[in-house]
């Protein structure tokens, strides 16, 4: 997974416009919204592209790229990060969070379920004591 947090393009007082990305082919936009200790994931795509700007709140991801290890970053309102193909990933929810989701690949709409394979395991957060706070039903 790839994170950056994009910068406004322009700014002024009567606010700010913010180019989340640039020159990129989109088949799908979603928004999804995740509440606070809930979950949604544990899935990967095999032929899609996942970005995911957080538009409020905050979420702890969980990825990874078999057989390397699971790790896990925390992302805030303004935070992007991209999801290659094969990457297994979790959201877990610290806050109510929305999440803008854009996809380039077959995973769109009502061929969600075409490019969506799920975890039989979900991924746990290494730094965690317990597996608890990533222990969610896959969605």
């Amino acid at each position: 997974m790839k994170v950056e947090r994009p910068t406004w393009a322009h700014s002024d007082d009567r606010g700010s416009i913010v180019d989340i990305l640039e020159n990129v082919p989109i088949d799908s936009v979603t928004i999804v919204t995740v509440k606070a200790g809930s979950c949604r994931g544990n899935h990967y795509h095999k032929e899609t592209v996942q970005w995911s700007y957080i538009m409020e709140g905050r979420v702890k991801v969980l990825t990874q790229t078999p057989p390397g290890p699971v790790e896990a970053v925390v992302l805030e309102a303004g935070d992007l990060a991209m999801t290659p193909p094969h990457e297994r990933h979790a959201v877990h929810a610290i806050e109510d969070s929305t999440i803008l989701v854009c996809t380039k690949g077959p995973r769109a709409g009502r061929n969600y379920e075409a490019d969506t394979f799920r975890l039989a395991s979900a991924l746990v957060d290494p730094g965690s004591p317990t597996a608890a706070n990533a222990g969610c039903a896959s969605s």
